[in-house]
Parts: structure tokens; sequence; C-alpha cells
């Protein structure tokens, strides 16, 4: 058995303890096989009422803590952690499953699927075929937009991201889909600039309030949005599309 990445994932059975560094899958699994969860980041928030000890942050765990509640397996992703901290993870005896960086939502669901039914052995969950079936069809471009996702400096959503997917599902188009980064850093005075009809803001990760983004790009229209329905992969997709369509539309 082989992860996203093609590394080998020495499963010897069905894991029974599973320590999740991506809060989307710690929300995706817990959904799927509630109790499955032995241990989760401090930003893995969902399910709200999920109670496991803590490892630290994606970007930087306490190993050491994870290896401590002797899971049978970690899963983490390509994108949101270090593959030294998934190297010392194997080098310690420790499978880890870790899923790749997904850039449209078909691929992120896809993902998932395989870890769910592959990976832990679980029955295709109910929520993966309902999320699958509401973000099948995409809608017409009826605007275009730029998605910073962080300030000081900022940073926005580019190419080949999820969060752009999403967006382009509904109808958004993304200014920024064909620049070479995945996550460019342009000036504000170039984002102002860029030809967009709205901003959309996030509240992760970078916490964008109706106080703190919306000054600094005057006249243009903006929405606040759920960060976890523009870019977790996992159970709020289902509620995602008519909660990002209600935020989003004029």
């Amino acid at each position: 058995m082989v992860d996203d990445l093609g590394e080998p994932v020495p499963l010897t059975g069905a894991p029974t303890r599973v320590v999740s560094l991506v809060p989307s899958l710690t929300d995706a699994i817990e959904a799927s096989r509630p109790g499955l969860v032995a241990g989760a980041t401090d930003y893995c928030t969902h399910p709200v009422a999920l109670e496991v000890p803590r490892v630290g942050g994606s970007k930087y765990p306490r190993v050491d803590a994870v290896l401590d509640l002797r899971p049978d397996l970690v899963v983490a992703n390509a994108e949101e952690n270090r593959p030294e901290d998934v190297a010392r993870i194997r080098v310690d005896g420790v499978p880890v499953w870790v899923t790749a960086a997904a850039a449209t939502v078909p691929a992120g669901l896809g993902s998932v699927r395989r870890l769910l039914t592959q990976g832990l052995d679980l029955a295709e969950p109910d929520w993966l075929v309902a999320a699958e079936d509401v973000w099948r069809t995409p809608e017409p471009v009826w605007a275009r937009a730029v998605v910073p996702v962080w300030r000081r400096p900022w940073v926005v959503v580019g190419r080949d991201t999820f969060a752009g997917d999403v967006l382009l599902r509904l109808g958004v188009e993304n200014v920024y889909a064909g620049h070479a980064d995945r996550y460019p850093r342009p000036s504000l005075a170039e984002l102002n600039d860029a030809g967009a009809d709205l901003v959309v803001l996030p509240d992760e990760p970078y916490e964008f309030t109706a106080d703190d983004g919306p000054e600094s790009f005057p006249g243009l229209r903006y929405a606040l949005v759920d960060g976890r329905h523009l870019t977790w992969c996992g159970p709020s997709l289902v509620e995602a599309h008519a909660a990002l369509s209600h935020g989003i539309r004029p």
C-alpha cells in the first residue's frame, strides 16, 4: 500500500489509533469513524466535540508527543506538514500516510476516499458521496476575485489550488489562477489593480474581519467567508456550497 506520494505505508491491519496532523483529515476521519483519532493538532477544531491529546501545530508538531500516543498510523499532508517531521515519525517505525495538495475538489475528495477506504479500511461515508454530488457541476463565471490568505505581507491564492477550484465551481474566477506561483505575494497596489470585482476574505489562516482587510480594497466589494468552507476537504464541503454561495453573491 502506498500514499498519495507513492511512499510505502506498511500497515499490518486496519488502524485503530490514528494521529492526524491535518485539521481537514481529522474532521473527515472522525465523521467517518468516531473514536478512531487518538491525537490531533491544536488547529483541529472539528468535530467540535473532539477530545483527544493535542500535539502542537501542523507545521511544527511535537513529534515526541505524536510518538508517545503510540499510533498505528499518522496522517499528514504534503503542503501542510514538513517532510523532516514525516521522516522522523517513519524512522521510529510508525506508518505515515501523506495526502497530496489537491488542486481541485474532485482530486481532493478522491484522495480522502482512498485514505478512508484503503488506508483505514472504512466503508465509503455518506458525507463524501453527498459532497461529490453537490460540487460536481461548475457554475458559469459571474465574477473575478482576488483571494488573500495573509497580510503583512499580502499572500493570495494562485494557480492549482483547492480554494481556487472551490470558487471557480461557484462561478468566481481567481484573478491569479494563471500565476506561476501557487501562493503569490503581490503588492497591495498590484492587488487593487488586478481587475477584480470581488475580494474574498477567509478567516484562516489569517483571520480577516470586517475591520481588518476590507479597508485595503476601497471601492471593491468584499465577502468574508469561513476558511473551513473554502479550504477544507472534508465533511464541511457538504454545507460549504450553499454557505459560500450565499456569502459571495451580491
